[in-house]
């Protein structure tokens, strides 16, 4: 029976004109209607019509017997297999098909919800989302309509809790799978690579759980940054094929294609002379930007959110004339130059073309992200002043920052608004988070670049800076100078260039850091001439935060029950309010209370050593006898000099060569051992391709773990090992396995920092420098549950200034460290491998200050040695007084936070 044409409630969107070559016209395809709107709908649709929709409207599965069901259907439909040949792939992908069902249900609810009752909507534009395992994290957050039975359940023991896990967990057990087999089938999405995106991850995570009415809007990259091998010790990156058995988290919008233009030229027609009035950018190349959503559920409600990833596509895929005529190789030319955009997160800009395609990339997903935001807009006919009263844009990082930009060019060119009109509403609608403190850090891009790629968006740029000149020149009359330090564009001695922070700082009417010491280095150093100019009103903080649903109850399942029981919180309440855990501090001194706090520990531990086993061709690195006395250090994050990986390996190095050097002076193994407790130094992250300081340390790493774990003079007294590939599957189970975690970036470098929230989440206790969010989890947990050294912020340019003029030399413990490298101790094939890492301190200044903070990070290291081994009780109290107390870091309160002092965005919860 046909319905006949109607409009659907259901999808919007396409291209809105009607000259765009090679694209359908579609429209009214996602969102949903406004209020006014519905009733007028409903009336377009035949009663008969509706009458056989709501007699066979599709249901959620709430039972066992249900989910069981679904599951079969979908091995026999979707992927068309059967009883015989349902692997654990197979498996897992009914899996993920049967639970999306579930939220996709909810997210279409969700969705009408926010349509009907038209709140502030907030978009959060990141680069990143580093998503991780979704079937899990699923499973975690979904709530089914009904109390849920497992099979053979009666009403007298109905389960409770994470009814939704458990209930499939054992449903999967009748049908012949474990649960923990299938999870591990499923690739971590390859949508990231660092702090960054995981952050991002968080933040869609709590706002689907508070209910605000919010969308995320990335890039679905086909290969991800790169999958990591380490070859003869060195990073080797090929690409990662996460989209090889399809995703079955995302639904494809293939009808929905938004045209995208690139280079061109500007024709202004009768306003030559204007940039200010509207012109018509005519592009000359065109690319199509295809939208996969992913839904994103809450916790404890039915609210499923989406995350929008946008894939390039050419609007010609196949050129069939040159194929005819023999030119293979040009006939898909267009196709494969449209998706390079969106194959690899950060194409290695170490040269033009890779530079190019990062601007290019950024600005086909800041194009695509505000066509659809405005179309959405469009469709409730109210006047464009009402646009920062419905629209909430963040946009993290600079990345994002031509989302400012385009906006200005849609407003002026497209929809005819008066220049200040149009910027009075991007600035009230856009906000800004920054993450870096470091000047070099900023992203810039050269005019030529800029001009040729987007020519109308450079004219629009010269124009904002233009006016906000001339308003700094009327506050501040004569002063050149800071119009120079304070210009969009940077008049450098090789190629002028366009000073992205900058641009985002202009165009937003918020301006956050992700730390409180970060947020204050900002105001008094990168970007002081704007709290000059703005006032400090502008500028405010917002420190990071985490989820506890991945980071605590899916990556420590038995720490989390262990959480829930102790407190009396059977349906993990605390998972929403984290200040509950705060009860656990009255249990830091209990032996019994103690012990299953360190059970715990040890299990992770061992998990970790048979990953680890796993991943070493099937090797221990540490018996499983000692496991329990050995401490886990780890350090797992981006390789980057300023994280000072490099003083994490020189302290392992100087370990290893005392221990050798008590060893030859007659010292017996039980000697060494009181000095030198069982150590296991493990590290884990990816260099940018380019970076070659990053690649080398992690050579050094390899290199060092080849012969310290080779010494059979030291036995197993010290282990090292480098983690290939770290991502966030990884991260799940690194993580609660440590006793001490590194985060010993140069004070003043690190914006914030997430992992180390993560690990003391976990009970692993810091070592660190006061630096980023170091500073107020020591606040929040006590000083004497953290190990701090090193120099503070306030010292770094003093002791740069000195290293550069007056070379005082390093302290003998790291100049001992050094001579064993540069003597061949751990490259005796090339004794010159690692002399950039030798020189950058000894002759170039050690910007990154690893000599004036070595020798009090080799005290500390002591200190903790002394702690873990000799007083194991007072150890675990810290571990314990840590978790009880880092309830400040949760993602739940950042969103709070944020839509209270920057989006002014309420939730809108199910009835």
């Amino acid at each position: 029976m046909s319905f006949g044409r109607r409009p659907s409630l259901s999808n919007d969107l396409i291209s809105e004109d009607p000259n765009a070559p090679h694209v359908p016209r579609l429209t009214r395809r996602l969102t949903g209607f406004l209020p006014q709107e519905i009733k007028a709908i409903e009336t377009t649709i035949p009663a008969q019509s509706r009458e056989i929709w709501n007699k066979h409207k599709v249901q959620k599965f709430n039972t066992a017997d249900e989910f069981q069901e679904r599951f079969i259907s979908h091995v026999e439909w979707t992927l068309a297999r059967s009883l015989y040949n349902c692997d654990d792939l197979a498996a897992y992908q009914a899996t993920s098909q049967s639970v999306r069902d579930n939220l996709v249900i909810d997210w279409n609810k969700t969705q009408q919800r926010q349509t009907a009752r038209d709140p502030k909507r907030v978009y959060y534009l990141s680069l990143e989302f580093l998503m991780g395992r979704a079937l899990d994290n699923a499973l975690i957050n979904m709530r089914t309509d009904t109390d849920v039975r497992d099979v053979g359940d009666t009403d007298e023991t109905l389960t409770k809790g994470n009814t939704s896990r458990e209930m499939i967990k054992n449903a999967m057990n009748e049908l012949g799978f474990k649960l923990e087999d299938i999870l591990d089938e499923e690739p971590d999405a390859a949508l990231g690579n660092g702090g960054l995106g995981r952050l991002a991850a968080c933040f869609v995570d709590s706002m689907a759980t508070g209910n605000y009415p919010a969308w995320g809007y990335g890039l679905r990259y086909q290969y991800g940054i790169f999958a990591q091998k380490i070859i003869n010790g060195y990073q080797v990156e090929t690409p990662d094929y996460w989209l090889n058995f399809t995703n079955p988290w995302e639904i494809e919008r293939a009808e929905i294609q938004v045209p995208i233009n690139f280079y061109g030229y500007v024709d202004r027609g009768q306003n030559e002379k204007s940039t200010l009035e509207p012109s018509d950018w005519i592009g000359g190349e065109r690319v199509l930007a295809v939208p996969y959503d992913m839904p994103i559920p809450g916790f404890k409600t039915s609210t499923v959110n989406n995350l929008r990833l946008w894939s390039a596509k050419p609007t010609t895929e196949f050129d069939f004339k040159k194929f005819n005529n023999g030119d293979y190789k040009n006939s898909v030319e267009e196709q494969q130059r449209a998706e390079s955009i969106t194959a690899v997160l950060y194409p290695n800009d170490n040269f033009l073309q890779g530079k190019e395609l990062r601007l290019k990339q950024q600005y086909f997903w800041c194009a695509a992200s505000l066509h659809d935001i405005v179309r959405r807009f469009k469709k409730g006919k109210r006047a464009w002043s009402e646009f920062p009263d419905a629209i909430a844009i963040q946009i993290n990082d600079t990345h994002p920052t031509l989302a400012i930009v385009e906006l200005q060019r849609i407003l002026v060119d497209l929809e005819k608004l008066d220049w200040h009109e149009a910027w009075k509403i991007v600035t009230s609608t856009f906000a800004f988070t920054n993450h870096t403190v470091m000047q070099e850090a900023l992203e810039k891009w050269p005019i030529s670049l800029l001009g040729r790629l987007l020519p109308r968006h450079l004219e629009i740029i010269y124009d904002i800076n233009w006016f906000f000149l001339q308003d700094v020149e009327k506050k501040f009359p004569h002063d050149m100078d800071l119009l120079s330090r304070v210009s969009v564009i940077e008049e450098s001695s090789q190629e002028r260039q366009v000073r992205m922070a900058y641009l985002a700082i202009i165009g937003s009417h918020k301006v956050n850091g992700v730390a409180e010491l970060h947020s204050d280095l900002i105001k008094t150093t990168i970007f002081k001439d704007f709290v000059k100019i703005y006032g400090s009103n502008k500028f405010t903080n917002v420190t990071n935060g985490i989820t506890p649903r991945r980071w605590l109850k899916q990556a420590n399942p038995k720490l989390a029950q262990l959480i829930s029981e102790t407190i009396n919180d059977p349906e993990d309440n605390y998972l929403l309010d984290m200040s509950k855990l705060t009860q656990l501090s009255k249990y830091a001194e209990d032996e019994k209370f103690q012990k299953k706090w360190n059970d715990v520990k040890q299990f992770n531990k061992q998990r970790l050593a048979d990953l680890i086993k796993k991943l070493n061709n099937g090797v221990d690195i540490i018996e499983r006898d000692h496991i329990r006395n050995t401490l886990f250090d780890i350090q797992v994050k981006r390789i980057h000099e300023y994280k000072r990986q490099q003083m994490n390996i020189f302290g392992v190095i100087h370990r290893y060569l005392t221990m050798k050097e008590l060893l030859q002076s007659g010292a017996s193994i039980e000697e060494v051992v009181k000095k030198y407790p069982r150590k296991v130094s493990i590290f884990g992250g990816k260099s940018a391709p380019g970076y070659y300081m990053a690649k080398l340390i992690i050579k050094l790493i390899n290199s060092v773990a080849d012969v310290v774990n080779n010494d059979k003079e030291i036995q197993d007294l010290l282990k090292v090992y480098f983690i290939p590939d770290y991502n966030v599957s990884k991260a799940e189970i690194i993580t609660p396995a440590s006793d001490l975690s590194e985060h010993i970036s140069t004070a003043g470098t690190e914006a914030s920092g997430t992992s180390n929230m993560k690990f003391v989440m976990n009970g692993g206790l810091i070592i660190g420098t006061v630096d980023g969010a170091n500073v107020e989890i020591t606040r929040e947990i006590g000083e004497d549950n953290i190990f701090l050294f090193g120099n503070l912020a306030e010292n770094v340019d003093e002791l740069r200034y000195k290293h550069q003029f007056h070379n005082e030399g390093v302290p003998a413990s790291l100049a001992k460290v050094l001579d064993a490298m540069q003597n061949g101790a751990f490259s005796p094939q090339n004794h010159s491998e690692f002399m950039p890492l030798i020189d950058s301190i000894k002759s170039h200044g050690d910007y990154y200050l690893v000599s004036d903070d070595f020798e009090a990070y080799i005290s500390t290291q002591e200190l903790v040695d002394q702690v873990y081994h000799k007083d194991k009780k007072e150890w675990l109290k810290k571990s314990i007084l840590s978790v009880a107390n880092i309830g400040f870091f949760s993602s739940d309160r950042c969103i709070e936070e944020y839509a209270d002092t920057i989006w002014n965005a309420e939730p809108v919860k199910p009835e």
